[in-house]
C-alpha cells in the first residue's frame, strides 16, 4: 500500500496582514490637516454666529463674553487666553496636549474674531433664532470635523477628560460641574445667558453625535517592514 503526503492545498495559510501605500498614507494625513484647520475654523466662526445672534452662548462663551465687558479685551483674543489657561490645568492632572489641543487654543480666537467683523446684528427674533441655529449646526460640523481628525482633544475636553482619569470622578459629574462653574462665573461678569444657553446645553452633545461618525478619518493598518512583518 502506498502512502502519500498530505496535500499543501489543504492547509489553510494565513492572510496577509492589510498594509497601506505611502501615498494613501499621505492623502490620510492631509485629510486629517485639512479636517483640522477646517474644522477649527468653523468652529469659531460659529461660536461668533451664536454671539451675533443675542440669545444666549454656551457656558464657556458667557465666560469670555464677562471676561471680555470687564477687561475691555477683544472676544477672540479671551477665547485665546482662557484656552491657554485651561491648558495649563492639564499639568495638575498629568494630560499631555496633542497637535490639535495646540492649534485649537491658537486658531479659534482669531476666527470667531473674523465672524464677528463681518457678521452684521441680526434684527427681531426670527433672524436671531435662525442665526442662532445655523451657528449651533455649524459647530456641531466643525467639532465632528476637528475631532474626527485625531489630533487631540480641545483644551475644555481634555480637562473634563484628565479629571476623569487621574481622580475616577465620572465624566457626567466631572462635565456638569465644570459648565455650571463657568456658567456662573461668566454670569457674575455680565455674560450672556438665555435661552440659546439652555438650547446649546440640550443639543449640542446628540448633534456632534450624529456628527462625528461620518467625519472620523479612518485608522491605517500598520506599516508593513521590509521583511514583510508588522
Amino acid at each position: 500500500m502506498s502512502s502519500s503526503s498530505p496535500s499543501t492545498a489543504a492547509i489553510p495559510l494565513p492572510s496577509p496582514a492589510p498594509t497601506t501605500s505611502t501615498a494613501g498614507r499621505v492623502t490620510n494625513m492631509g485629510r486629517r490637516v485639512l479636517q483640522l484647520l477646517v474644522g477649527l475654523f468653523l468652529y469659531g466662526f460659529a461660536i461668533a454666529m451664536m454671539v451675533r445672534a443675542g440669545i444666549g452662548v454656551s457656558s464657556w462663551d458667557v465666560l469670555t463674553q464677562g471676561a471680555a465687558l470687564r477687561s475691555g479685551l477683544s472676544f477672540g483674543l479671551l477665547t485665546n487666553i482662557i484656552g491657554a489657561f485651561v491648558l495649563l490645568l492639564w499639568i495638575p492632572i498629568r494630560q499631555k496636549p496633542g497637535i490639535g489641543t495646540v492649534v485649537n487654543v491658537l486658531l479659534i480666537g482669531p476666527s470667531a474674531e473674523v465672524g464677528l467683523a463681518v457678521l452684521p446684528t441680526p434684527v427681531g427674533l426670527f433672524e436671531q433664532s435662525l442665526l442662532f441655529a445655523g451657528g449651533l449646526a455649524l459647530l456641531a460640523v466643525a467639532t465632528g470635523l476637528y475631532i474626527g481628525a485625531r489630533f487631540g482633544p480641545g483644551p475644555r475636553d481634555g480637562l473634563m477628560t484628565g479629571i476623569h482619569q487621574r481622580w475616577g470622578i465620572t465624566i457626567w459629574k466631572v462635565r456638569t460641574g465644570i459648565e455650571l462653574s463657568v456658567l456662573v462665573v461668566g454670569w457674575i461678569l455680565g455674560g450672556n445667558v438665555g435661552v440659546g444657553t439652555v438650547l446649546f446645553a440640550l443639543l449640542i452633545g446628540p448633534m456632534v453625535g450624529a456628527a462625528l461618525p461620518p467625519l472620523r478619518v479612518p485608522v491605517l493598518p500598520p506599516r508593513a517592514k521590509p521583511n514583510g512583518r508588522l
